[in-house]
């Protein structure tokens, strides 16, 4: 069997070290994950430090590689990557993040892999980031869940708690795994309205860099996508002025929606002439669970 992973640069240059987890292939409502991804690598200066073997990892099948034909022969060949890169935020604070596709196989053998990483190098932390469509307005800040061992940030930021069964996936796995050793491990989950999931919603990817500033005290460059978030917003909102069904919507959404509460209160499901009672919003919220869970199951 070939070596899950490989370490390319010496093991002393990592110890102590924050891990943040942005990995694709679950949910990236919003292009959240995709958005701080490119974000990151555009603006920090980044290094390969360790190396996950796709032959162990990857269904090419389902996701083949970029072969580039150039007339008559084959000119390059980029295969899809999996790795733990070392970057330094603006504060010059060195940190890690894992980066790249969610593992097809072996998920168990992984999150024993960052789990062994993380204790020989002695991580500091383990922080990651999500997104789901959730039924919140666009004229209220992007909602958030917080998961993980450290109560204090799940107090100060975590708006919706819910009590359900989900699709798995593997950062999941991977908090479930590191919370055990004690390794201070916060994952976000943004909640996206969910008429705007299948867009770049950069407020989405803001929100995200905050919550990890908070979570691991490191400085991101962000005016860049704070004034995407100020432009799309402007024609979020040029549209709904224009559409009588969304503005409709968004009110309802508006009104069912609690200052207090965030988004708990928002409603789930189709337009209703008057805002949904309390005992309506908990059906409804199970029967959108609900539907996840068997998008998830179809999947498999």
């Amino acid at each position: 069997m070939s070596p899950l992973y490989r370490v390319l640069v010496p093991e002393e240059e990592l110890i102590g070290l924050p891990l943040l987890g942005m990995l694709t292939g679950f949910t990236d409502a919003g292009s959240a994950i995709g958005q701080i991804s490119s974000h990151l690598f555009a603006n920090l200066e980044s290094e390969l430090v360790i190396k996950f073997n796709n032959d162990e990892l990857l269904d090419y099948r389902s996701r083949r590689p970029m072969l580039f034909f150039e007339k008559d022969h084959i000119e390059s060949y980029e295969p899809a990557e999996l790795g733990i890169y070392l970057m330094r935020d603006e504060a010059d604070q060195a940190f890690l993040v894992l980066d790249g596709y969610e593992p097809d196989f072996r998920w168990e053998a992984f999150s024993e892999a960052i789990e062994d990483l993380c204790e020989q190098l002695e991580i500091s932390s383990f922080t990651w980031v999500n997104s789901i469509p959730f039924p919140l307005p666009h004229t209220r800040p992007i909602g958030v869940t917080v998961s993980g061992n450290r109560k204090d940030l799940i107090e100060r930021f975590s708006e919706w708690k819910p009590q359900t069964q989900v699709p798995g996936n593997v950062v999941h796995l991977l908090e479930y795994t590191l919370s055990k050793s004690d390794l201070p491990v916060a994952g976000f989950v943004l909640l996206v309205p969910h008429y705007l999931a299948d867009n770049e919603v950069p407020g989405a990817a803001v929100t995200a860099l905050e919550l990890v500033s908070a979570a691991t005290g490191l400085v991101f460059p962000s005016d860049e996508l704070r004034d995407s978030s100020k432009k799309f917003l402007a024609k979020v909102d040029s549209q709904v002025e224009e559409n009588s069904e969304l503005a409709k919507l968004v009110a309802t959404l508006e009104s069912s929606y609690s200052s207090t509460d965030g988004p708990a209160r928002a409603p789930i499901g189709k337009v209703a002439s008057e805002p949904p009672s309390a005992d309506q919003l908990a059906e409804e919220l199970e029967n959108y669970l609900a539907a996840m869970r068997r998008t998830g199951e179809e999947k498999e």
